[in-house]
């Protein structure tokens, strides 16, 4: 059995600890408010984005002389973004993504292609470089508060690199945030467009719901007049979407780092909190027979004496 003494030392750590991780917990769930109406705000706006762009090409019909709107027919590369964070401490949220990425490249090798990964945050940095795969952008230092231009400057390196056939489809893979308790990995095709899908749990309901307001009404009903012409409008529309669909990637996942850090720490706060009981109890046997060894003793030496 360990001494009082030694008991009273991690009792004190473990109080320290407590403290830091409910420390921690107040101030994720500050700020969490703050990233989800930043989500809700952005949700409407993506969703619109991506109806215009969708009914912009089908009214475009075969016109794919825009080079971002070529569909590659055989399929050799393709590349893997990945949205972590900058940061631990925030329980399965990073390893989640690289979890999913791993499998997509694996699933890409399958087909007969080649994955290349671009990483946004230092955890998926340092995990894709421990398991040597190959990184051919990073992008580190906002995760925690991404703003529109850097979802623009990933938006623009994505659409250059499949303008330039350097990949022939785009993956992207990110947390969505539900709530604090819950986020689902998703996995969104973002180019070529033709493609263009979102894969994960509770996608599936989404799509519907922009399907049934894209065929339900008078606006599904009425004739659309372009200007200037689809392609031209295509040519401009694309990469925005594109840019608008990497910003709202990394607000869901900065609001889901957020939830899930706030999450481990409160579950770290409630095991600090039952560990620190289980050493009190500890020191308290600890003390107790402390106490009886010392009776024990006076009670051995008056017998001696007499």
């Amino acid at each position: 059995m360990a001494s009082q003494k030694e008991v009273k030392t991690r009792i004190a750590s473990i109080k320290n600890i407590n403290k830091i991780t409910r420390a921690m917990e107040m101030v994720a769930a500050a700020r969490l408010r703050r990233s989800e109406q930043r989500i809700a705000d952005l949700r409407p706006y993506s969703e619109a984005m991506r109806k215009l762009t969708r009914i912009a090409s089908a009214h475009a019909g075969g016109l794919p002389r825009v080079p971002v709107l070529a569909e590659r027919e055989n399929v050799q590369k393709v590349g893997i973004v990945l949205v972590t964070g900058d940061r631990g401490l925030a329980g399965a949220f990073n390893s989640n993504i690289i979890r999913e990425g791993m499998r997509t490249a694996a699933r890409v090798r399958e087909e007969g292609a080649e994955p290349s990964f671009s990483v946004v945050g230092r955890k998926g940095v340092s995990a894709l470089t421990f398991r040597k795969q190959e990184i051919v952008d990073s992008y580190v230092g906002f995760t925690d508060r991404p703003a529109f231009a850097d979802a623009r400057a990933i938006g623009e390196q994505l659409t250059a690199r499949y303008v330039d056939e350097d990949v022939d489809r785009v993956e992207l893979i990110y947390n969505r945030f539900v709530s604090p308790l819950t986020q689902h990995v998703w996995r969104q095709t973002l180019l070529p467009l033709q493609q263009a899908e979102v894969v994960g749990e509770g996608a599936e309901a989404e799509e519907e719901t922009e399907t049934e307001a894209d065929s339900g009404g008078e606006q599904a009903r009425s004739e659309w007049f372009y200007e200037p012409d689809p392609e031209e409008l295509l040519a401009r529309l694309i990469p925005e979407y594109v840019t608008i669909s990497v910003y709202r990637a990394l607000l869901e996942s900065a609001a889901s780092e957020l939830g899930a850090r706030m999450t481990a720490m409160r579950n770290a706060a409630e095991n600090a909190e039952s560990i620190n009981e289980e050493l009190t109890l500890e020191m308290n046997r600890a003390r107790q027979a402390e106490i009886t060894q010392q009776i024990l003793e006076v009670v051995g030496g008056a017998e001696a004496l007499s």
